[in-house]
């Protein structure tokens, strides 16, 4: 394995299983635990619109298999493409790899090669390959037919954003994992006030959790409304 992992590659602390409210994904959630624990060795691709959870749950495979006493690692192709597809090379021995962001180098003649040879690789130690895209494979426009045929074979895992009650629960859960108090008065204002997609709302939560650390720990209206609309255009 690569003695130095870039920023990119490393885990995010809160992107584990316990703090993803799996809504309608109840299935795909399943499996991931499954595979994380070694109950599957086989590819799995999850996919689903940008927000649903995709890169988060493949964190959380990578951390639940690493605290198993397995290996594991994660790679967002998106953000290391300009490393170049070198920076697949090395990781065949890891039991659990997951592949973010797969639309981002289809069409690619280097890069898929190399997604492909680490898939055989992986395939051959009775690895499992996790990986995610917005579309499943079918939609995909792979140029190497190899590649294409192996992940029209997957285990296919759609997932759905979540409703606003949902979203609303989710926003709170990682809120009490940073040790906030989000009412739900609050997160609804967010809703109503903000885009209305996770990753946005995520976003605003980092914000507020640094805001908050100096005056409370207490997500009111006011306190959002001070933090966020000086710097914020309108929804």
């Amino acid at each position: 394995m690569m003695q130095q992992l870039p920023l990119a590659m490393r885990l995010r602390e809160r992107a584990v299983f316990d703090s993803f409210v799996p809504g309608p994904n109840l299935e795909a959630y399943a499996r991931l635990r499954a595979i994380a624990s070694g109950a599957h060795s086989d590819v799995s691709w999850l996919y689903g619109p940008a927000g649903a959870g995709k890169s988060h749950l493949l964190q959380a495979v990578c951390a639940e298999a690493q605290r198993a006493g397995s290996t594991s690692a994660y790679l967002p192709l998106a953000r290391l493409r300009e490393l170049g597809p070198e920076v697949l090379e090395g990781w065949q021995n890891v039991r659990v790899l997951a592949l973010d962001d797969l639309g981002s180098i289809a069409g690619e003649a280097d890069w898929e090669q190399g997604v492909f040879a680490l898939y055989r690789e992986v395939q051959e130690r009775g690895g499992a390959l996790v990986a995610a895209a917005t579309s499943p494979p079918a939609l995909m426009r792979f140029s190497l037919a190899d590649l294409a045929s192996r992940f029209a074979a997957a285990a296919l895992l759609p997932l759905r954003a979540l409703d606003e009650s949902e979203q609303r629960a989710a926003l709170r859960l990682r809120a009490r994992a940073r040790g906030l108090d989000l009412p739900e008065r609050t997160a609804l204002y967010l809703q109503r006030r903000f885009r209305r997609d996770l990753s946005t709302l995520y976003e605003l939560l980092d914000t507020l959790d640094e805001a908050a650390l100096r005056p409370q720990r207490r997500l009111t209206v006011p306190f959002i409304r001070s933090v966020l609309l000086p710097k914020t255009p309108d929804a």
